[in-house]
């Protein structure tokens, strides 16, 4: 019985030890050497080469290196077994940071005052809104989304949240489906995606829902704040709302291509924010810790946690 680590443009021989200590008395092989495939109960993987998965007999669980698994279902040859993702407490932690920081940015208006900095103006303007008076709008109301919220109201931000199907959620108003959409963008003075990437969410933030933001709120227009995945996004149209008007700035940490190619128009937009797809980073220790745990629990017959539902796509 062994673990067998698929994944590329990560160093493979540090995973294998963090896997080799936390599970000494499993072999740990690596895809691309020899390694007898009838043995392979589990693999932990990160964009694995398609099809590579095929032909081991004895698979019993998949588990995904990132809090993503959109890379898993990209290969159109996944074995039919049950797929778990990471639930890091950590990388919660660290995506809420994000949000909230990028929230009190344009509360604070912060990206004005940077302007002015390196223009040398002193404008001691009055106009500063408290948070209770900007809406917060989340699009995806999991852990990430759940945790953000939470911190938001802290702060004191009015905060909604969208989800696919219905959710319950104590102190936060909830929109759900299509029906949902077009009441929860027009109470939205900062949007946030942390929406996995599923055929539903692909290219979600178009010119048609940025369109629908509120354009009468204290910031003087909308924000959008996209740590979810690049591919909601249809950067074309992020920029020509911009352009427009319609939008009044953007703090993106993903993009439709990665990394974001030097010659995006994103890279020097004046309201733009660019970061690296680093917003909520999981240190791999803890990836692998839990891992490990996981494949424990198996072992001694109980459940898997945070199993993915194939038909959603997480």
């Amino acid at each position: 019985m062994s673990l067998l680590l698929a994944m590329t443009g990560w160093h493979v021989e540090d995973w294998r030890a963090r896997f080799a200590a936390l599970l000494p008395d499993m072999p740990v092989v690596i895809l691309g050497e020899p390694f007898d495939r009838r043995s392979v109960h589990y693999v932990a993987s990160w964009k694995h080469p398609e099809g590579s998965l095929s032909g081991l007999p004895n698979l019993a669980a998949v588990f995904s290196l990132g809090a993503g698994v959109d890379h898993l279902f990209a290969d159109t040859r996944l074995p039919e077994v049950p797929i778990a993702r990471v639930v890091d407490p950590d990388l919660t932690t660290r995506m809420s940071e994000y949000v909230v920081l990028h929230c009190l940015r344009y509360l604070r208006q912060q990206p004005r005052y940077d302007r002015q900095q390196r223009e040398a103006i002193w404008d001691d303007d009055r106009n500063q809104p408290a948070a209770r008076s900007v809406r917060v709008g989340i699009m995806g109301m999991g852990e990430l989304g759940q945790d953000a919220a939470r911190k938001l109201k802290v702060v004191g931000f009015d905060v909604a949240g969208w989800s696919r199907s219905p959710r319950t959620i104590d102190g936060l108003a909830t929109f759900s489906g299509s029906e949902g959409m077009v009441d929860f963008l027009g109470r939205t003075d900062i949007l946030v995606s942390l929406l996995p990437l599923t055929p539903d969410t692909r290219g979600l933030i178009d010119a048609k829902l940025l369109a629908g933001l509120a354009q009468g709120g204290r910031l003087g227009g909308p924000f959008l704040i996209n740590a979810g995945r690049g591919r909601l996004q249809v950067e074309a149209d992020i920029l020509a709302a911009l352009e427009a008007g319609t939008l009044k700035g953007a703090t993106l940490d993903v993009f439709e291509t990665e990394p974001l190619p030097t010659e995006s128009p994103l890279w020097s937009h004046p309201a733009v924010t660019v970061t690296p797809h680093n917003a909520a980073m999981s240190e791999p220790e803890a990836v692998a810790t839990l891992i490990a745990a996981q494949i424990r629990r198996l072992e001694a017959g109980e459940p898997l946690e945070h199993v993915v539902d194939p038909a959603r796509g997480y």
